[in-house]
């Protein structure tokens, strides 16, 4: 039997309750309950009735600390085409929400002008702080702005090297290199490396990884096999279309995400390549349709919504207290043996997605 139903503590109301119950989004909520112009006087006194009514208290991130707040935080994405950032972008939201924050979502083609301009519109916006999935590796332009600004931010994924900042990813340069030791272990010698654009650390990484890895077990990969490309099908489809136009097509392939993997076969399906028979390939994200018995792509797997709900966490950590020391949160990640690298799944091989969660408070990766 449960104890006396004085001791079970209230449920606590949260702004998005207030927000749903009043018509408003969370962001009026804020604005009435931190006393800042810019709603109606009609709506205002709506939120104020249902606050009553429910007895909201503003005492959840959006409100608790600061009457300059205005509970949005901006995501910015490279693109919404390859499924890791609507992943990262379902994560962040869900999470935001708990806390009473709306989420700005925008995206940059990696292109450091857009970069730029939408760090210059969130900065105008008032945003309470930015989490970026889309940091530029030589561009540091949209840090220094946020930094100016006073608004914080963390990157989730990739950096910049020169601006400090949290971070929130895994270690992509291992991630990769113990991708290559097993398609190595297939006894292949004539490889590609697929990734993406080397101005992202974590594609970069990806490829160093590759790279290092094959070179230690005496395999080369040459220069024109090693590709960057964009991060979605259509940059997989033009890789392969440049790898395969070669007269000397590698025996396998390996990719920095899966988009790229999945472009390439999708290029081999309409051109009578066989995977794996004529050619394997290997992929890194671990997305959903990757890992399916659909695709069966031997790939890593990371953590997406844990990476961004962990970003956020770290972001509004931030918020809460401006700090000068940097933290870099590392989740694990793991591989995920498929049939599209020679494989006979069912054989058990590699470890398999349902790892725990492993995560180390210091260091950078990519």
């Amino acid at each position: 039997m449960g104890g006396p139903a004085e001791n079970v503590p209230p449920k606590r109301i949260s702004a998005n309750e207030v927000a749903r119950r009043a018509g408003v989004s969370t962001a009026a909520v804020s604005y009435v309950m931190n006393n800042k112009p810019g709603v109606a006087a009609e709506t205002r006194r709506r939120v104020l009735a249902v606050a009553a009514e429910l007895g909201f208290k503003p005492n959840n991130a959006s409100m608790a600390y600061g009457l300059d707040r205005t509970g949005v935080i901006g995501l910015v994405l490279p693109n919404i085409s390859n499924p890791v950032f609507p992943r990262f972008a379902q994560g962040v939201i869900a999470a935001a929400a708990e806390e009473g924050h709306d989420v700005f979502v925008a995206t940059t083609q990696d292109d450091a002008d857009t970069l730029s301009k939408i760090v210059s519109t969130l900065v105008a916006r008032n945003v309470d702080g930015v989490i970026l999935a889309a940091a530029l590796r030589e561009d540091a332009t949209a840090m220094r702005t946020l930094r100016t600004a006073k608004i914080p931010y963390v990157y989730l994924s990739r950096k910049s090297p020169y601006i400090e900042g949290d971070f929130v990813g895994i270690d992509d340069f291992a991630a990769a290199s113990e991708l290559m030791e097993h398609v190595l272990s297939h006894g292949y010698a004539d490889i590609a490396s697929v990734c993406g654009p080397r101005h992202s650390t974590s594609s970069l990484a990806r490829e160093q990884g590759f790279v290092q890895t094959a070179a230690e077990h005496g395999v080369i990969i040459p220069s024109h096999h090693k590709i960057s490309t964009q991060l979605n099908n259509e940059g997989g489809r033009a890789a392969a279309e440049r790898i395969f136009a070669g007269t000397d097509p590698p025996r396998a392939i390996v990719c920095g995400s899966d988009a790229i993997a999945i472009g390439i076969m999708e290029y081999a399906v309409d051109h009578g390549i066989r995977v794996p028979d004529d050619v394997a390939v290997a992929g890194s994200d671990g997305l959903p349709l990757s890992i399916s018995r659909l695709i069966d792509l031997t790939t890593i797997v990371q953590p997406h919504v844990d990476m961004a709900q962990e970003s956020f966490a770290m972001l509004l950590k931030r918020m809460k207290a401006s700090s000068t020391q940097y933290q870099s949160l590392l989740l694990q990640h793991w591989i995920k043996i498929g049939r599209t690298c020679g494989c006979d799944p069912a054989a058990g091989l590699g470890r398999q997605p349902g790892a725990e969660l492993e995560a180390t408070g210091s260091g950078h990766a990519g």
